[in-house]
């Protein structure tokens, strides 16, 4: 066998162990896990949920013989879907409903079903999301081709889990670090402190955001600059504490200064100076990123809001608007959201912000896009597109 030949005897080898291994086998990080290719309930389950076929149409199907109705849910599908009610199933003989939606366009949707009324998971849908609130489960509609989120044959950096323990919370705490392919400690390396929002928990911008990822695909193209990717935990207590908003920016700025970015500098080869560091987050972490990040012009030079903003951001931050020398300490400001969220309460404090910087003369970068609104599809696409290539740009 010649090696032309040879190659493409490999090529549909390794094609059909790929369309092989799809429908949740979990065996690679394949791009299509939900293309039904061996008619193979996943494991664990009795059907097969959720079917996603080539044409981008879905079949979902959860077998409940005793239930008296079952819907579709989940704000991300059914903005998809341009439908403002949940949408029912048809009950089978056998017990099994069916619901086949679509086309929809390839992403990453939450959703969930509404069983008599409860809201659980898809129990035949391996990729179930885990945060700061009741579970929820992942539809990955397939395009043609891997994704700018789906993991590619390009050198990949690591995620590292650390725990440590945290004066600000009396408690043992969690933090992941993204460090690039070919990482070396004797290199300076900036870092993003990225952070989550009100539902998220640490693991969030690697689970749901598939940051490493992005970050991996964005380097081989060489688009962004090598970085160290921080991200912690910003809950510093309860989300439904009644006095949430007065408490949590003081905790925040006392869990960066005293345990973050030291834990970061002393174990990490970072550059410990302002003109090194970013800090992110989307929705609540996006309210950290103004409230606290803006107060915190001596560990950070650029920033990243994420669907989210203020009503009053001179009130929020007078020091930082007053500053007539602002301009000079700011090397990238972003302030994104999603298309589907500008005529919410979000988007009309992302829309403030924007004026209020816009008035002020302070140079930022104010974006609306993709088809998303409050939702992973819209904050993975502002990193990818905006936050990631702009940081540490050479100008």
């Amino acid at each position: 066998m010649n090696f032309s030949n040879l190659s493409k005897y490999l090529f549909l080898f390794s094609t059909t162990i790929t369309s092989t291994f799809a429908q949740q086998a979990n065996v690679n990080l394949d791009f299509n896990p939900q293309k039904n290719t061996q008619n193979l309930a996943p494991y664990g389950g009795n059907v097969v949920s959720p079917e996603v076929k080539d044409d981008n149409t879905v079949t979902f199907r959860v077998k409940a013989p005793d239930a008296n109705k079952v819907e579709l849910t989940g704000g991300p599908i059914l903005l998809a879907l341009k439908s403002k009610t949940n949408i029912p199933f048809t009950k089978g003989s056998d017990g099994v409903w069916t619901l086949t939606i679509g086309p929809v366009k390839p992403n990453i949707y939450v959703y969930r079903f509404l069983l008599d009324g409860v809201a659980i998971v898809d129990p035949n849908n391996t990729f179930t999301g885990a945060s700061n609130q009741p579970g929820y489960s992942n539809l990955i509609v397939h395009d043609s081709a891997p994704a700018y989120y789906d993991a590619q044959n390009v050198p990949h950096g690591n995620v590292t889990r650390h725990i440590y323990h945290s004066d600000v919370s009396d408690g043992e705490r969690e933090m992941f670090v993204y460090t690039p392919p070919g990482y070396n400690p004797k290199t300076k390396y900036p870092v993003l402190y990225l952070v989550g929002g009100s539902g998220e928990l640490a693991s969030g911008w690697t689970l749901d955001g598939r940051a490493n990822i992005i970050a991996d695909n964005l380097l081989a193209e060489k688009k962004m600059v090598p970085m160290i990717i921080a991200m912690p935990n910003n809950q510093l207590l309860h989300r439904n504490d009644p006095n949430h908003l007065d408490k949590t920016y003081k905790l925040f700025e006392e869990e960066l200064r005293k345990q973050i970015v030291p834990y970061i500098d002393a174990n990490y080869s970072s550059i410990k100076d302002r003109k090194g560091r970013a800090l992110s987050g989307l929705s609540m972490g996006g309210r950290h990123t103004e409230a606290v990040g803006f107060n915190a012009l001596d560990l950070f030079s650029s920033f990243g809001i994420m669907s989210a903003g203020d009503l009053e951001p001179e009130k929020l931050n007078p020091a930082f608007f007053n500053d007539p020398k602002i301009n000079d300490k700011i090397d990238y400001l972003l302030v994104g959201l999603g298309s589907g969220e500008t005529e919410s309460a979000v988007g009309k404090r992302s829309a403030a912000t924007d004026a209020a910087l816009t008035k002020a003369g302070i140079k930022h970068e104010y974006f609306i896009g993709g088809e998303g609104a409050h939702d992973w599809g819209t904050w993975r696409l502002l990193l990818h597109d905006k936050l990631l290539p702009n940081l540490w740009k050479k100008k």
